[in-house]
């Protein structure tokens, strides 16, 4: 069958048509990208989807959504839309509908990519394990954080909302970054660091270590000047992050007892070379009585091109026709 697969995400709504075959297989048509900024709900998004199709879309729908999912009503965690999902149904036209987390939709995909989807990162260069749990945390317009229990051919999906708990200094520039943010914000979520916004706070505490000025760069700025090598304080902010995400994803890993990790997102595959050569795996290591062990977990960089449609259709399969345990 088909559905309208679709990852809404802080800064854009992607869409497209997935079509479920038997064992949970998932194909994904070309996926269509919005800008929530352009629109103002999902209904709105939705049928400028539906124009572009000609009209013709199917009637049931799987929805990964940026923000914790409890409730009839979710408030999108980075943009202002508020979605009703006791009424998406009728506000959409569809008849089945599974609605999840973003980062859930994305633990489902990397439980069911291949293997030809993965890249290494840190840890020993075999395959993701087939028993045990799997940390799966993604840096974007947020901080995305979900885990994943596998039994055997089964598992099952733990959403969080752990790009949220506090931001946890490990150096000097740490140390920095964090009086920086403390001067704008009452709490500092590791979010605040490790997201694609985040860079701006690590550049600014960089420039403050060296008694320079601040240049006024929004991130995207710093992100192009910095992986393209243009501006020296850009590059060292950029192996900053790097350092910063090896550390939050070292301490995901202690929390869940992963025996495996997975990186995703769009911003981390942007930055794949640049992960690969910093020092994100000695800072996944870094952990004191625990580095041997750290050492032994397999981390991967998923390069599945749309994580978030391939887990929401995934997650569809599962609640509607049993084909895994969700």
């Amino acid at each position: 069958m088909e559905i309208v697969a679709l990852d809404i995400g802080g800064t854009h709504a992607r869409f497209a048509i997935a079509s479920l075959a038997g064992g949970g297989a998932v194909a994904l048509g070309e996926p269509v990208t919005l800008r929530t900024d352009d629109f103002v709900s999902l209904k709105s998004a939705w049928a400028q989807f539906a124009r572009r199709c000609a009209g013709k879309v199917p009637n049931a729908a799987a929805i990964a959504i940026a923000g914790p999912v409890a409730g009839e009503t979710v408030q999108m965690t980075n943009n202002s839309w508020v979605i009703d999902t006791a009424r998406l149904d009728e506000q959409l036209g569809v008849n089945r509908v599974t609605v999840l987390n973003d980062f859930a939709a994305v633990a489902h995909a990397v439980a069911n990519a291949g293997e030809e989807d993965f890249i290494r990162l840190a840890g020993p260069d075999t395959p993701l394990p087939q028993t045990g749990t799997i940390s799966v945390i993604g840096p974007g317009t947020g901080l995305g954080v979900a885990h994943f229990h596998r039994f055997g051919a089964r598992y099952h999906v733990e959403a969080t909302e752990g790009g949220h708990v506090d931001f946890a200094p490990v150096d000097a520039v740490d140390d920095a970054v964090l009086q920086h943010l403390r001067k704008r914000h009452r709490r500092v979520s590791v979010e605040r660091v490790v997201s694609g916004p985040g860079i701006v706070a690590i550049h600014a505490a960089l420039a403050a270590l060296e008694d320079q000025p601040v240049p006024d760069l929004d991130d995207r700025l710093i992100w192009e000047k910095g992986l393209s090598g243009e501006d020296t304080a850009c590059a060292a902010a950029v192996d900053h992050f790097c350092l910063s995400l090896g550390s939050v994803a070292g301490d995901y890993a202690l929390a869940h007892g992963a025996s495996g990790v997975v990186i995703a997102g769009g911003l981390g595959l942007r930055i794949q070379e640049t992960l690969a050569r910093s020092g994100f795996a000695a800072r996944f290591t870094f952990k004191g009585r625990y580095e041997q062990m750290m050492a032994g977990i397999p981390v991967k960089l998923i390069t599945h091109p749309q994580p978030g449609l391939l887990g929401a259709a995934a997650a569809f399969a599962a609640e509607h026709f049993g084909e895994f345990e969700t």
